[in-house]
C-alpha cells in the first residue's frame, strides 16, 4: 500500500532546493504524485511516502554498509523499515537534518546514483 504525499510540501522544498544544486539533477513526479529527484532517470531521492515511513521523512539512496553506519551512529536521524530494508536506501528524518547534513546526504545519494546510471549506459 503507497500513501499519498504529505500535505505539506513546503516541508519538504528545501530537499528539493538542495537537490538541484546537484549537476543534472531535475524535480519530477513519481507515480503516486508526489516529488522526487532524479539524474539521467534514475532516483536521487524523494518523499518517503510508503505507509511504513514515518512522516517528514526522505528516502535516498545509500551503500547497505554506509546504510549501517548511520543507523548505529545516528537512530534519532536515520532509520530503515522492514520494507525498505532489502534495498540499498535509507530514510531519514527531515526535522534532524541541518542543511549540511542534508547536502552530504544528498550528495552521497547522487555520487551512487551516478554510478548506477554510468553501469547502465556500460550494459547497453
Amino acid at each position: 500500500m503507497v500513501r499519498a504525499a504529505p500535505a505539506r510540501p513546503l516541508y519538504y522544498e528545501r530537499v528539493f532546493a538542495i537537490g538541484q544544486q546537484l549537476p543534472g539533477v531535475t524535480r519530477e513526479t513519481k507515480y503516486d504524485g508526489s516529488p522526487v529527484l532524479r539524474v539521467n532517470g534514475c532516483f536521487v531521492a524523494g518523499i518517503a511516502s510508503h505507509h511504513s515511513a514515518e512522516p517528514g521523512s526522505i528516502i535516498v539512496r545509500c551503500a547497505l554498509e554506509d546504510r549501517e553506519w548511520l543507523l548505529s551512529e545516528a537512530p534519532e536521524t536515520y532509520y530503515v523499515t522492514d520494507y525498505h530494508r532489502p534495498y540499498p536506501i535509507v530514510l531519514a528524518r527531515l526535522a534532524k537534518l541541518d542543511d549540511d547534513a542534508l547536502k552530504d546526504l544528498l550528495s552521497a545519494s547522487w555520487r551512487l546514483t551516478m554510478e548506477k546510471a554510468a553501469s547502465r549506459r556500460v550494459r547497453r
